[in-house]
């Protein structure tokens, strides 16, 4: 009976700890995170921001059914991310997946595929197998998601920012952002307010439809924006969070000056977007084949320098970068035309690490010039983007032309590495204005209001572009205005949209959850040569393992057997 028993004690205890930590582990998501990247760990802003979430929010992932192993994998993590947010937030987060358009006629199905992209959820051609047994086939996958907070709605592009060339780390890419998206669309959909963008007028900013995605695609969906003629204002008020300055034509006077460094010293932080040289592919399709690239005069040396960067007059070339329309030569009275690269659209890239820019495809530019940092006390420098290993720069007046690297000599000359073409200041910045100021001048700034401040009240920050045409989009003749990054002849989408997104979510208030962009998933691919090299040995091994194992357990089994029990008989 005793033994009886025990063997229920035994079975029982182990199955009624099971069945309770099965239960436990529906409501609390935890772990040891053993990556050296740490992978699994949430960052503390974001911690910090679950645990302040007071209405629930659901999360709808369109990744579900057949999809290629790396969505599988995509659609895990999200589900691992979201069970996490979900212990966090006390149960205040929940995760749900559907596959978008199924059990739904062809114009049901239509009108939601359409309204996913109205949302910002672009559909991914990908081959998979619709039902089992079938042959693959080629279909529309919906790699992202819908956040949801009683009657409001947004939507997460999980590739967005990607190269749809680059297969998977792209994948890879979207996976170590997705704590960051699921967190930035979290703090957007608690807004009661939004932030205000200003954009500045009055010295040649075009307002024409080479901004449209700027206006209408990053900033009007996600802040509130509004025009901002420098010369009708006595200051700029600090109900605008941001400034943006985007590529001015005409010198800054005195007074406009003032305006921009006393909005710094009172804590409005600003990008400056600025061609300090005129160049551009327009002056070079109406030249003859070549034209000189000169100076604008913009008058703002003097305040950048004191702020800690300078941006040179030179113009950029960078052996990795985008491909123009080139003739190439004549076929009989036609000319032959072919897409080559042309070094003055450099590809920029993340190399010091900074989350604004950290797991992003290349941002197109276009005649850019390079940008030196000035230490300045109590201001930090950080390069967001920067060229390749292979670049070089071109003092002005330089002589642009269609074929600028002649010869292989040529090619010897990009020797310079990372030049940088957009930087990130952070800290106490003075006022370029010190000891400058006349008595008059002063007693005007108290006249409306505003008290002269000789250095910023607190920490701040201010970006600076060397090339405009970053924020910039084409404009096509049947299309109209193109996304902003994308190669007008190619079609070829570039991460610009996303990184100018990524840049005002960061000087609006959103810098500590772009701590979580700072994550890198390391690929630990299989060595494929030495994969080739061994493929006989471990078809063998796989072969033999299923019969050896088994025989040396049945042959194993009784010889240990007959030796415990010998010392009985």
């Amino acid at each position: 009976m005793k033994k009886k028993g025990g063997i229920v004690k035994v079975i029982l205890v182990p199955l009624t700890l099971l069945f309770f930590v099965n239960i436990a582990s529906h409501f609390f998501h935890s772990g040891i995170d053993l990556t050296s990247e740490k992978r699994f760990t949430i960052s503390t802003p974001t911690k910090e921001l679950l645990a302040k979430i007071e209405k629930p929010l659901t999360l709808t992932v369109f990744l579900k059914g057949d999809m290629p192993a790396g969505f599988k994998r995509l659609a895990g993590a999200a589900d691992d991310m979201a069970n996490t947010f979900k212990s966090l937030s006390g149960g205040k987060f929940q995760i749900e997946f559907l596959r978008p358009g199924e059990g739904l006629d062809d114009s049901t199905k239509a009108y939601l595929f359409d309204s996913l992209q109205a949302m910002g959820i672009n559909p991914t051609n990908v081959k998979a197998q619709v039902k089992q047994g079938e042959q693959l086939e080629e279909t529309l996958l919906f790699p992202g998601a819908i956040l949801s907070s009683g009657d409001r709605q947004l939507g997460i592009d999980f590739l967005v920012g990607q190269s749809n060339t680059n297969g998977i780390q792209s994948l890879n890419n979207a996976e170590a952002l997705l704590e960051f998206k699921i967190a930035k669309a979290i703090v957007k959909i608690q807004q009661d307010t939004f932030p205000v963008i200003g954009y500045l007028t009055g010295n040649g900013e075009p307002l024409d439809m080479s901004v449209y995605d700027l206006i209408e695609g990053v900033i009007r969906p996600n802040y509130g924006f509004q025009v901002l003629p420098i010369d009708s204002i006595a200051y700029i008020p600090s109900v605008f969070k941001a400034l943006i300055i985007v590529k001015p034509s005409i010198a800054f006077n005195t007074e406009q000056k003032l305006k921009i460094d006393q909005y710094i010293m009172r804590g409005g932080k600003v990008i400056w977007a600025i061609d300090n040289i005129y160049a551009s592919m327009d002056s070079l399709q109406r030249s003859s084949g070549s034209f000189v690239a000169f100076d604008r005069g913009l008058n703002l040396d003097d305040q950048l320098f004191t702020y800690g960067v300078r941006i040179n007059r030179d113009l950029v070339q960078d052996l990795e970068s985008d491909k123009v329309p080139s003739v190439i030569g004549n076929l009989g009275d036609k000319p032959q035309i072919e897409l080559l690269p042309w070094p003055y659209s450099p590809l920029l890239r993340n190399t010091s690490g900074h989350p604004i820019s950290q797991n992003l495809d290349y941002v197109l530019s276009s005649f850019p010039q390079s940008i030196d940092t000035i230490a300045v006390d109590g201001v930090h420098h950080e390069n967001l983007l920067s060229t390749s290993d292979y670049s070089r720069s071109l003092p002005s007046p330089a002589m642009v032309e269609w074929r600028s690297i002649k010869n292989e000599e040529d090619l010897r000359n990009f020797t310079i590495k990372n030049i940088p073409v957009v930087t990130l200041s952070t800290g106490t910045f003075k006022s370029v204005f010190n000891n400058r100021l006349t008595n008059a001048q002063l007693d005007n700034l108290k006249a409306v209001g505003m008290e002269y401040i000789p250095a910023s009240l607190t920490p701040n920050q201010l970006i600076v572009f060397s090339d405009a045409d970053i924020l910039l989009n084409a404009v096509s003749e049947k299309e109209g205005p193109l996304p902003m990054g994308m190669n007008s002849y190619t079609r070829e989408q570039f991460a610009n949209r996303d990184f100018i997104g990524n840049c005002l979510f960061s000087l609006t208030g959103g810098d500590k959850i772009m701590e979580a962009r700072a994550k890198t998933f390391q690929l630990r691919l299989l060595d494929k040569e030495k994969l080739e090299n061994d493929r006989s040995t471990w078809q063998f091994i796989s072969v033999l393992s299923p019969f050896i194992f088994p025989l040396l357990i049945g042959l194993t089994f009784p010889f240990l057997r007959k030796r415990k029990f010998a010392r009985f008989s």
